[in-house]
């Protein structure tokens, strides 16, 4: 089981594809971080923790049934033309439902007064075996997603086996750093709700036969990150206090004012 560590081949296979599986948990961070929010603070890291243990065991035990999922992408019917298998079915209907989800917590952010509503209650009487089950049901998907990648990259179940473990490791140093960054921001909370719904919008279209390569919805999703960094730099800027005149003034005066 080690002799592929053995050579620089293996090593290399386990860097590539450790890379690969903390890029492609990343939707995985956004997604847990966002549920998590829900629940009292002081459950929160430990919802954090539970979530991607989950998504580490789901890895593990379908990497170990890669038999079993070889089988899901043979073809069960055809619709239109295009043969669904049973692989397709999982990354549609959990494209489905991250679109839906996603769809939610954007009206919910948007447009429910939660003053009005007594919402301010309502986040730490979120239950958290319904955060915990919702989890389950993304990384079921998120986890079919990581080790089909994994098989078609590495020679050796134990790179694969190996790398998964490094990859959770990461994500779980950084996933509660990201998910208190996006609580604290609203325009990032928006703008990853919208990275969901544009990989849900991805497994979909993956599910129903057309395919769209990864780098695509990542460089979108780095860009997009790029600009909103960038804008809470210069609203930083802007609001930052001016020492004018001996004392502290939170608007620049203009400049004939200054002179």
């Amino acid at each position: 089981m080690l002799e592929a560590f053995t050579t620089a081949e293996g090593w290399i296979a386990l860097a590539s594809l450790s890379a690969m599986e903390i890029v492609l948990g990343i939707d995985n961070i956004i997604f847990i971080s966002i549920l998590v929010a829900k629940l009292p603070v002081h459950q929160q890291a430990k919802g954090r923790q539970i979530g991607l243990a989950l998504a580490l065991l789901m890895r593990l035990g379908l990497l170990f049934a890669i038999a079993w999922i070889m089988r899901l992408t043979a073809p069960l019917f055809t619709v239109l033309g295009n043969e669904i298998s049973g692989r397709d079915l999982i990354l549609v209907v959990g494209g489905l439902f991250l679109i839906a989800k996603a769809t939610y917590e954007i009206h919910d952010k948007l447009e429910v007064d939660h003053e009005k509503t007594g919402g301010i209650g309502k986040k730490s009487t979120t239950s958290f075996t319904a955060v915990l089950l919702q989890i389950i049901a993304l990384d079921i998907v998120f986890s079919l997603d990581s080790v089909i990648t994994a098989v078609g990259m590495a020679p050796a179940i134990s790179i694969m086996v190996v790398a998964m473990v490094l990859a959770v490791g990461v994500m779980l140093v950084f996933a509660g750093p990201i998910g208190n960054f996006v609580e604290r921001n609203p325009t990032m909370k928006i703008l990853a709700l919208s990275f969901l719904l544009l990989i849900g919008v991805v497994l979909v279209a993956d599910g129903l036969g057309q395919h769209i390569s990864k780098g695509y919805i990542y460089f979108s999703i780095a860009f997009s990150l790029l600009v909103e960094l960038i804008n809470m730099r210069l609203r930083k800027v802007h609001e930052a206090p001016v020492r004018l005149h001996g004392k502290f003034e939170h608007e620049p005066k203009p400049p004939e004012l200054a002179k």
